[in-house]
């Protein structure tokens, strides 16, 4: 199925759970591709291949035999091996997203398939392999690869500076969608395996030197590949802005979801405790309302989304980053903090007492931002129990 064509010919077609770019006349291409990847100027196709097909890969690969799988696609595909550079993710062909800029004789397209929500990851996240000579890699599903084409032509060092301000754009549209990590507290820089290949004609009477973002090739590099891996994400999973607006999502890389909250309310049939190494707070004693799991998740969902409690919550995990990048103190944190707790309390017209103690006394005391963090989520996690709790909702 063609899907797009560039004004030298060259063409965008999804076949057999793959999208090839076929090249009409020599090109300059830097790839991330396992299977001749690096810089060429001999390719004549790149192709994005989903492993969910009958030709994917899911399973523990040695570069070796990942080559050797490559080179086996791009064969099934009617390529020539030797004169293609390959891409794989779990993300559907169908839900790639196309999008283009232009400026006079200038123009930039991105095609990208994308998917973090099993892989994404922040930069600096613990590792879970150190690779030696030969060993076999089990590398988890979840990419977003690109393939970006530009209509002039670029010299090598401005082709790599291309590489740069597109990963720069991937990271500013996972930014924009809060997009969590996998691994860690932080906001997803990218997944574990993302791959990008540049494109550039070498045939073009355009030679552009810059592609940082005071050019005009930058800044529509930055245009098209944050509009695509938008657009992308949303087509793969659903990612977008309006799925994001929900407590459980904001919440979510802080270790709050329905399981801990569940739990957290199992605990306080009766009493509430958000204890930490250094000092307990208790809520009042009185008892909660008594529900089995499907009552309280279904409570739960029909709240997650009150604009009412996401707001709140958003500036709550807000301060959380700003105290991971040690921003702010955690002191600083929970006087803030306190203010936001109380506001949802009193909004929910729970209790004065709802928590003993000051929370800023409390993680005032404390040296360690990780334990702040920590205990900051806690208490927030408590807080949404209540709230759930003391829902009014028509079961």
């Amino acid at each position: 199925m063609l899907l797009w064509t560039y004004e030298t010919g060259d063409t965008v077609e999804r076949y057999k759970d793959s999208i090839i770019i076929s090249f009409k006349d020599d090109r300059k291409v830097l790839s991330t591709a396992h299977l001749n990847g690096g810089y060429r100027e001999n390719l004549k196709f790149v192709f994005n291949h989903d492993i969910n097909s009958g030709m994917g890969l899911r399973c523990d690969i040695t570069p070796a035999v990942y080559e050797e799988h490559m080179k086996l696609i791009a064969a099934e595909l009617g390529l020539d091996p030797e004169a293609s550079a390959g891409l794989l993710t779990a993300a559907a062909m169908n839900n790639a997203a196309i999008r283009t800029a232009s400026y006079e004789d200038l123009t930039v397209t991105a095609v990208v398939t994308g998917g973090i929500e099993m892989n994404g990851g922040r930069i600096g996240d613990p590792a879970f392999f150190h690779e030696r000579q030969g060993e076999t890699v089990t590398i988890p599903a979840g990419t977003i690869n690109i393939l970006l084409y530009i209509n002039a032509d670029l010299p090598e060092e401005t082709l790599t500076r291309a590489l740069v301000t597109c990963t720069e754009a991937k990271t500013a549209a996972l930014q924009e969608l809060m997009a969590g990590s996998c691994y860690s507290r932080g906001i997803a820089t990218g997944s574990g395996t993302d791959g990008t290949v540049i494109i550039c004609n070498s045939k073009s009477g355009s030679r552009l030197f810059y592609a940082g973002k005071h050019s005009k090739l930058g800044e529509l590099i930055g245009i098209t590949v944050k509009q695509a891996v938008k657009e992308a994400l949303f087509l793969q999973t659903g990612l977008c802005p309006e799925y994001q607006f929900s407590l459980l999502n904001r919440l979510k890389r802080f270790g709050i979801n329905e399981e801990t909250l569940w739990q957290e309310y199992q605990k306080g049939i009766g009493v509430l405790e958000c204890q930490g190494s250094g000092s307990t707070y208790q809520a009042e004693s009185s008892k909660l309302e008594s529900l089995n799991k499907h009552e309280f998740l279904n409570r739960l969902k029909k709240i997650e989304r009150e604009e009412e409690l996401v707001i709140p919550a958003t500036l709550y995990v807000h301060l959380l980053d700003q105290l991971e990048w040690q921003l702010l103190s955690p002191a600083q944190a929970a006087v803030e903090g306190k203010i936001i707790i109380d506001r949802l309390r009193s909004g929910y017209d729970l209790p004065a007492d709802f928590l003993r103690d000051s929370l800023n006394d409390f993680l005032i005391s404390y040296s360690s931002v990780d334990a702040a963090i920590t205990e900051m989520s806690h208490c927030f996690a408590v807080l949404t129990v209540r709230i759930i709790a003391a829902a009014k909702i028509d079961e």
